[in-house]
């Protein structure tokens, strides 16, 4: 039996419903027999992957271990990964520490292969710590084929907002950003931006978004998206703006000649 989300409603509406029922939801996907033998065959195999090697070797190891942190695309890229993994991130030049998406360097940090002698994977608390993460992630991939919208605000909500709260400088988060697909689609999204906005230089566009969230927001760093209500009002402007572009797009002479031809056939 496989698990599909409750989602009878779209646009802020049916968001609203789905945060209302995510906990009842979610504890139906977790009490599943197939999410129940994913979690116990993590906890018993997890301890003995004490090298790269063998977590990359294990491909259903693999694939919760990348879910976990929304990677779950590369789980044939077993020589990528091994790389990335080996080379830890505690290195400045490491892969990890080179790629624009700063989900992998999560990733190689959480399980401390290139980083100590005995991997993160031999404490006692690490299999929570990562099913925790694959739970949440579980779920917003199922929420994601029927609305990746709402996919895409839930993991704004944990992203944003944890990058919000980072030490680092206003420009590190800016750029940290701007390196990660899906908060870049929601910023650029709740700001009127469009696609074609990523191919101008990149400095420019750390311009822009500061101007256009100081515009929309008050203020123009993202540390501001630490408190929970300026989050809310993000989420609310991403979901509102792609709904704006979805009917748009509907509504375009491409579109309306498609329809019409579709009706003829």
């Amino acid at each position: 039996m496989s698990f599909t989300p409750i989602l009878p409603l779209s646009g802020l509406t049916g968001w609203g419903f789905l945060k209302r029922t995510m906990a009842r939801q979610q504890a139906v996907q977790q009490s599943l027999p197939a999410q129940q033998r994913d979690e116990a065959y993590f906890r018993d195999r997890i301890g003995k992957a004490d090298t790269a090697e063998k977590l990359v070797n294990d491909k259903r190891l693999l694939r919760i271990a990348l879910t976990a942190f929304g990677l779950e695309g590369d789980v044939n890229s077993k020589a990528f990964i091994q790389k990335i993994l080996e080379g830890g991130t505690l290195k400045e030049g490491s892969l990890a520490n080179k790629l624009a998406d700063k989900q992998y360097q999560k990733f190689a940090s959480a399980f401390g292969y290139g980083d100590y002698s005995v991997p993160r994977t031999k404490i006692s608390t690490f299999p929570d710590e990562i099913l925790a993460q694959f739970r949440s992630r579980s779920f917003e991939k199922e929420v994601g084929l029927q609305n990746n919208t709402y996919r895409l605000a839930m993991n704004a909500e944990r992203e944003i907002q944890a990058l919000a709260g980072k030490s680092t400088s206003e420009t590190a988060k800016w750029y940290t950003l701007l390196g990660n697909a899906p908060m870049r689609e929601v910023m650029q999204t709740a700001l009127g931006l469009p696609k074609s906005f990523s191919a101008i230089d990149i400095d420019q566009q750390v311009g822009v978004l500061k101007a256009r969230t100081e515009a929309a927001f008050g203020a123009a760093d993202l540390g501001q998206f630490k408190e929970p209500e300026k989050m809310e009002a993000l989420v609310r402007r991403f979901l509102l703006q792609s709904d704006i572009q979805s009917q748009s797009s509907a509504n375009s002479p491409g579109s309306v000649a498609l329809t019409l031809l579709r009706g003829q056939a």
